[in-house]
């Protein structure tokens, strides 16, 4: 009977040694509006890395959504919001370091998903904690063609994006500036409700809204890369 427990025991420790990981990691955002699940890219594993490190570490809970602009984005992320006064102006917060530019032509600013921000330097690198999730608004092909001629200095907008941008919005005027690097997959309504709140004349809402992120866990990952069709084959 102890030969058997011991083999099962072996047995079981090896599948689960060998059991493959979840392919993609994602993070919990709750607030007061409700909570979304956003799924952090691949593609740009410096940000990915960097968030996951933070939100572990418990750095963002109770930090504030501090800027909101409807139809645009909700912006979080500064240490400063934490025990911020009423009518304090934030933005300016961060910690000793910056995150390299991490640009992928087949990421981009459409609705939902989760961008660094950052101050101007010629690098574009991104602020160490302050992100945005975009809200957005549609586009017609003559606004992304002026963008194209303008604020987008000649990059392209790829039909397949611009489907995106007709249909469902986003920020086109961002990309190629700021390094987007997940995106929400569940509880996107969270972020419209935000971006409605009431808000003082910088735009930092009358009311607190605070925030607490979780990383999930391997066995949830699994689970939502199962539901969205994202598991490893």
């Amino acid at each position: 009977m102890k030969q058997l427990f011991t083999l099962l025991l072996v047995c079981t420790l090896t599948i689960t040694a060998f059991a493959k990981p979840p392919k993609n990691q994602y993070v919990r955002i709750k607030t007061s509006y409700g909570q979304c699940i956003i799924r952090l890219y691949n593609e740009t594993p410096k940000h990915r890395d960097n968030f996951i490190k933070l939100a572990k570490e418990g750095f963002y809970n109770g930090t504030l959504f501090h800027r909101i602009i409807q139809n645009f984005m909700i912006q979080g992320g500064d240490p400063d919001s934490k025990n911020a006064k009423p009518g304090q102006a934030l933005g300016e917060g961060d910690l000793k370091y910056k995150v390299p530019a991490e640009f992928n032509d087949t990421l981009f600013h459409k609705k939902g998903v989760l961008a660094a921000a950052r101050d101007d330097n010629p690098e574009k690198a991104s602020s160490a904690t302050q992100f945005y999730i975009v809200e957005g608004k549609r586009y017609t092909d003559e606004d992304l063609d002026k963008l194209e001629q303008g604020r987008l200095k000649g990059h392209k907008v790829p039909e397949w994006q611009r489907q995106w941008y007709r249909s469902v919005g986003g920020t086109a005027q961002l990309d190629h500036s700021y390094t987007v690097y997940g995106e929400v997959v569940m509880g996107l309504d969270m972020v419209d409700r935000i971006a409605a709140a009431k808000k003082d004349a910088k735009d930092r809402p009358l009311e607190d809204v605070p925030m607490t992120v979780e990383v999930l866990k391997k066995g949830e990952c699994k689970e939502l890369d199962k539901l969205l069709g994202l598991e490893e084959k």
